[in-house]
């Protein structure tokens, strides 16, 4: 586990006072998308946060059950909550960059509709980030099954940069924590596809010279639903090369090593999946 000083007496990820008017510290970007079952707990989950200076942008992708009719219900009783509707479905990442363009908060944090935060995450990674003068933070997880039974933990190293990530593609959107007062808020909008743009979103980050800095606490849980994008392996690994050839432009010969390092990674982070 991390062994930085983060005393939270007077951390600056606590909760503050916001004078009228003043944005918040943290914006909150949830795409959902027929998250019916699951988006009631994941919105308290942020609503209950230890630093409660944020706000939450909710960006529904044109859902077909009633998940636009409980975050509007949510909204109504926390002023904290925004909420958007795409016209038409047209996939994450549009949604995620509808929230981002919506977004005044300094800090920006992503989640997905039916995945949960402990009560101290965003304390813990903004006194982490203070501490460290980190850009960007991802954080160790609890995967859990569509029931919320537990699967297995999955640590986060210590620092990532470009060809690392490309090597042990970890799922982080769900923890990322973005600071833009170093990182550009440009390089977060993520490019119009309909699986991997959040990677690819780090992998910009990263290209522009910026590194992932993990915090090793279990301040997440990562929810595997049946049929998700991310659940099918073999998907994933075509997903993957999809990024490596046509988004990155990586040679053939450089995209193969770099996908048997993945293959690799993958399965030692299975076999580690009960630590």
């Amino acid at each position: 586990m991390t062994d930085v000083d983060m005393t939270t007496a007077s951390s600056p990820g606590r909760s503050r006072e916001r004078s009228p008017g003043a944005p918040p510290l943290v914006s909150v970007v949830i795409a959902s998308f027929n998250s019916e079952q699951h988006i009631t707990e994941t919105l308290s989950s942020v609503l209950s946060q230890t630093m409660s200076d944020l706000e939450v942008l909710v960006v529904d992708d044109a859902s077909q059950d009633r998940t636009r009719s409980i975050t509007e219900a949510v909204a109504r009783t926390d002023s904290r909550v925004r909420t958007f509707t795409q016209p038409v479905n047209r996939g994450a990442a549009l949604a995620r960059n509808r929230g981002l363009a919506n977004a005044t908060g300094r800090y920006i944090a992503y989640l997905d509709s039916d995945d949960l935060w402990m009560p101290d995450k965003l304390e813990r990674q903004i006194a982490f980030m203070s501490a460290t003068g980190a850009g960007a933070c991802f954080t160790s997880y609890e995967t859990i099954e569509d029931d919320g039974t537990h699967r297995n933990y999955v640590r986060v190293p210590p620092t990532m940069g470009y060809r690392d990530f490309l090597k042990n593609t970890v799922t982080c959107s769900h923890t990322i924590l973005i600071d833009t007062e170093v990182i550009d808020r440009g390089l977060l909008v993520m490019p119009d596809l309909r699986r991997g743009q959040d990677a690819a979103t780090w992998l910009q980050v990263m290209r522009a010279g910026h590194r992932l800095h993990g915090l090793d606490e279990y301040l997440a849980r990562y929810r595997k639903t049946p049929g998700s994008l991310s659940s099918n392996k073999v998907k994933a690994v075509r997903r993957t090369w999809n990024l490596y050839r046509n988004v990155e432009r990586i040679p053939t010969l450089d995209a193969a090593y770099l996908l048997s390092w993945q293959l690799f990674n993958a399965a030692r982070r299975r076999r580690r999946g009960l630590r």
